[in-house]
């Protein structure tokens, strides 16, 4: 008689279609790790997938991919983590691990990667499971939920490490002040770049947030000339990067001809539409590199846990509402209201 636990599930595709489900406590076999969940995430795709806005889903899928717990069981072929440990796991949770991508480990990248959360059961549960070579052992100081904040950190760390290398130097601008942007910020100023922050009037009270995690500039488009103030500050040559996490192509299309010729503009928020309007002309003419950034791979998450550990991210201000996982409709209407910065969902309350 196989042990019951509750999930968070996607059961159908379309707006909503959302469930507090019974479903197995999975077994770990093989190289499989079995993890207690502490706390979960809601992510901004989460959020998407709820609204039906978002085709990567298997439904019917348990939700959640940013997490952090303790192992409670591990599988025959697992060498490294052991019952009791402290953990977050990397979202890959199959690969073909025979494609040219997989040999160099950049597991976003597989054609035949299934990810925690989206085609497999996720952590929006009472346990979820995880393959070993996904697996991180957290720091001793670094809290649960801190640590659950180590996947869209890892993100983050792709764009502005992997993708592009952001310098000490550099004068860059960051779109969007929601968790994505604030954490973008947050690795700019430990590097030590001078950081725009933009948002709109809605954004006040984020930007105000950015501003407190160290922003140089925060600037509201709607009210405020953004080109002025980029000129002012670069003497009309223009920001050295742009790192776009508002997905919004209004946004894109104002910070393109304020980039300095040869600069780089990553783009790491996803746009509603696959199609959108780019002023291409800025790109050619100014000979700007326009760089897609997915998700993270293996490489990405020691420096992300490194930067949680040594304090680099403001945990306490980025995670502004916790809900027990039996709150989580409640909780996801609450990030659905636009006022928070991270929501958190707590799956074994009161056992840690």
């Amino acid at each position: 008689m196989s042990k019951m636990m509750k999930g968070v599930s996607k059961q159908a595709p379309g707006y909503d279609q959302m469930e507090f489900i019974d479903l197995p406590v999975p077994e770990a076999s093989e190289d499989k790790v079995l993890i207690k969940v502490a706390y979960t995430g809601i992510c901004g795709s989460d959020i998407h997938t709820f609204k039906g806005e978002y085709k990567n889903p298997t439904t019917p899928v348990v939700l959640g991919h940013e997490f952090a717990g303790q192992v409670v069981e591990v599988g025959d072929k697992v060498t490294k983590v052991k019952v009791g440990d402290r953990v977050t796991s990397e979202t890959t949770f199959y690969v073909c691990g025979k494609c040219d991508y997989c040999k160099e480990k950049q597991y976003n990248l597989c054609p035949y990667r299934k990810g925690i959360g989206t085609q497999q059961n996720g952590s929006m549960a009472n346990y979820v499971l995880a393959r070993e070579e996904s697996i991180h052992i957290l720091p001793d100081h670094l809290s649960y939920e801190g640590a659950a904040m180590s996947e869209p950190l890892a993100c983050c760390v792709h764009a502005m490490y992997q993708k592009s290398q952001l310098e000490l130097k550099d004068k860059i601008i960051i779109m969007g002040p929601g968790p994505i942007g604030l954490f973008l910020l947050q690795i700019a100023k430990e590097i030590g770049a001078f950081v725009i922050m933009t948002g709109i009037t809605k954004d006040a009270h984020r930007l105000a947030l950015a501003k407190k995690l160290g922003a140089d500039i925060v600037v509201d488009t709607m009210k405020e000339d953004l080109a002025t103030i980029v000129n002012d500050e670069t003497d009309g040559y223009g920001v050295d990067k742009v790192y776009d996490a508002s997905g919004a192509a209004p946004a894109v299309n104002a910070s393109l001809p304020l980039l300095r010729k040869r600069g780089q503009f990553i783009q790491v928020g996803l746009f509603a539409n696959k199609m959108v309007e780019l002023d291409t002309e800025s790109i050619i003419q100014r000979e700007i590199q326009y760089i897609g950034s997915r998700s993270q791979n293996p490489y990405d998450w020691p420096i992300a846990i490194h930067l949680l550990a040594k304090g680099a991210i403001n945990i306490d201000e980025m995670i502004t509402k916790k809900y027990p996982l039996t709150q989580w409709r409640e909780a996801f209407e609450k990030v659905m209201e636009g006022n928070e910065i991270k929501v958190m969902i707590e799956s074994n309350p009161g056992e840690f």
